[in-house]
């Protein structure tokens, strides 16, 4: 029996090979948790009744160490919220304490983080309150909701605030009156939509006003207040940098972590509560800020066959207004300016869904009026090394697709010029073009955005290269215009406008910001019918209804940042600058020559022009 005792310890080390558990300590800790010491059996092969008592027992002191642990690990377990607290309240404390040193140091640097910081303060604040008072408060509100009161409450509301955003566009479109036609092109947009509208009698007009509402209180935010737009800036930047350490498909894990976290959830709340809308497309419209056309119904993706039509539509135009975080990156690598692609983006949420029921209002009786029945689906990864590393695989998928994606549309813009040139000098129309086409077809509706008379033909150009192939060749072409203005290239070249006045390039990427254009309309199909084949006749009967209501919802964007844009930047020094030795032109330094060669003030010195003249052509250089 002594030689099986040897035999039998080789046998449960080998189970334990088997296993993947070569490992000693882990050995050690199964059998302490089993209340046995390993190498020590008590059966009766080992004599473990007739063992000598006087000799010491190996290991003794594991055994007297097991109530210890015990009381370790139970002790943990029932403190492991104070343990949370705890950290919580350190990291909370150092990060207060370095934003402090941070705005000591140079405040101006520092706002952007302070901005941020204040914000997810407040849906934090707003998470708490709502857990602790929301019943309380919503037991003091029911009452009203069974009265007159509260329609009259809401009508009140709605009136003050279109009284004084009347005084406001009085008062401040005074000193710059372009921003009237921009509000006039609002008024249009929303016109034909609403004479376009499925169901007339059904508008939800408080969904309209407020989903107008929110966007223009973002757009004020980030287009005029300083503290907005360097919060804007400094994300852009460091979404760019971000992109620039990693890869593309990191963006999308993050972009989706920013979705299934707290902020998708406080902008659908915000959104559904205030304009009635229900709790699935509002949260696929608010997981469009972040992720794409077909990531974001993956939010919804058990739900999508029992939502309505109307809901349906809302989540279309949401995919279409908008673009996906991982696409800001290469947007922003092109020179396009940071802060309004994401206010465009952002901005785009709100005014989806007002603009949505506006064209397709709600009839059905939906089933999901009530958040608390809609859950987000965790994802598969388990930690951040796996999510990181799904990233990357995704990545490989997405620059292949958006590489083959730029390759074929170039390509077939290129035919598709070929082919009208060429019909076009058999009727002696020379230099015939899809983009010359389009500035003449879109001209009036770059005009109604507030662009100037003299960009439209320009505008109109890149929104129909956005329209009919799509948004990233069209802010490829806006990024070569922005190039030349910087670079100080001469304005005109013969009858060729070379760029484009900052107010229209602003207003320009907020037109372009969305995935509204007809190739997309494949994407968007198959996305849906895979999560839900057995709608497909329902998706196919509202595309082509959303993919328009998306182009609406991207010019009437722009519209809003026609009324709220102001010029930023000092104005340069021109005598100084013209003074100084120059290598290269540049936008300051043509717009100074302009003024030196239109000028009669005999102040402007002959070297000044002398300068002018290197650089630029001319009479007066003659």
């Amino acid at each position: 029996m002594e030689d099986d005792a040897p035999r039998r310890r080789e046998s449960i080390s080998l189970t334990f090979v088997a296993n993947g558990l070569e490992n000693k300590g882990v050995e050690l800790l199964e059998s302490l948790e089993e209340g046995r010491i390993p190498g020590h059996d008590s059966g009766p092969e080992e004599g473990g009744d007739n063992r000598n008592e006087a000799s010491p027992e190996p290991f003794s002191g594991w055994r007297s160490l097991q109530p210890a642990l015990r009381a370790t690990r139970r002790f943990c377990r029932e403190h492991a919220q104070l343990f949370q607290w705890i950290c919580t309240g350190l990291l909370s404390t150092a990060f207060a304490a370095f934003l402090l040193t941070a705005g000591l140091l140079d405040f101006q640097r520092a706002l952007a983080l302070f901005v941020l910081t204040c914000v997810v303060l407040t849906f934090l604040a707003h998470s708490l309150l709502r857990r602790l008072l929301g019943p309380r408060l919503l037991r003091c509100v029911k009452p009203l909701g069974h009265c007159r009161l509260s329609f009259w409450v809401e009508r009140g509301l709605a009136l003050t605030a279109f009284l004084g955003l009347i005084l406001w566009l009085i008062l401040d479109t005074s000193q710059r009156p372009e921003q009237l036609v921009s509000f006039a092109g609002i008024c249009v947009f929303i016109g034909l939509l609403f004479a376009c509208s499925k169901h007339h009698y059904a508008v939800s007009w408080r969904a309209v006003f407020w989903g107008l509402g929110l966007q223009f209180v973002l757009g004020l935010f980030v287009i005029r207040t300083e503290p907005g737009f360097i919060a804007f800036q400094w994300m852009g930047n460091q979404i760019q940098i971000f992109l620039s350490y990693t890869d593309v498909g990191s963006s999308f894990v993050f972009g989706e972590a920013m979705v299934k976290g707290v902020f998708a959830f406080q902008i659908s709340w915000l959104m559904q509560t205030t304009m009635g809308t229900t709790a699935t497309e509002t949260l696929s419209v608010a997981g469009n800020i972040f992720v794409s056309q077909t990531e974001a119904p993956l939010l919804i993706q058990p739900y999508l066959a029992d939502m309505t039509l109307s809901e349906i539509h809302a989540v279309m135009t949401g995919g279409y207004a908008t673009i996906a975080g991982s696409l800001l990156g290469a947007y922003i690598s092109f020179g396009i300016d940071a802060a309004s692609l994401i206010a465009a983006s952002v901005m785009a949420a709100p005014c989806a869904l007002a603009l949505s029921k506006l064209v397709y209002p709600e009839v059905e009786e939906s089933k999901f009026r009530s958040p608390e029945g809609v859950e987000l689906t965790c994802g598969d990864a388990q930690n951040l090394l796996e999510a990181a590393s799904s990233g990357a695989a995704v990545s490989v998928k997405l620059v292949a697709n958006i590489g083959a994606n730029l390759i074929a549309f170039l390509a077939l813009l290129a035919f598709i010029n070929a082919a009208l040139s060429w019909l076009g000098a058999m009727v002696g129309v020379q230099e015939l073009s899809f983009q010359l086409i389009c500035s003449y077809a879109l001209r009036p509706v770059a005009f109604l955005m507030g662009v100037a008379w003299e960009d439209c033909p320009v505008v109109a150009e890149l929104l129909g290269i956005k329209l009919f192939l799509n948004e990233f060749v069209a802010y490829q072409g806006l990024s070569q215009y922005k190039q030349r203005r910087l670079s100080g290239a001469e304005e005109w070249v013969g009858p060729k406008k070379q760029w484009i006045s900052v107010r229209a390039e602003i207003l320009t990427t907020f037109a372009l910001c969305g995935f509204a254009n007809f190739s997309s309309i494949g994407i968007m199909l198959g996305g849906l019918t895979s999560m839900a084949p057995r709608r497909k006749s329902d998706f196919s009967q509202i595309v082509l209804r959303a993919l328009c209501t998306g182009t609406c919802v991207s010019l009437v964007n722009a519209c809003v940042a026609g009324i709220l844009y102001v010029p930023r930047g000092i104005a340069a020094d021109c005598r100084t600058l013209l003074n100084a030795t120059l290598s290269n032109s540049s936008f300051e330094v043509y717009q100074c020559c302009r003024q030196a060669f239109q000028s009669t003030n005999p102040e402007v010195s002959r070297g000044a022009l002398d300068i002018c003249c290197r650089f630029y052509n001319h009479t007066i250089c003659a």
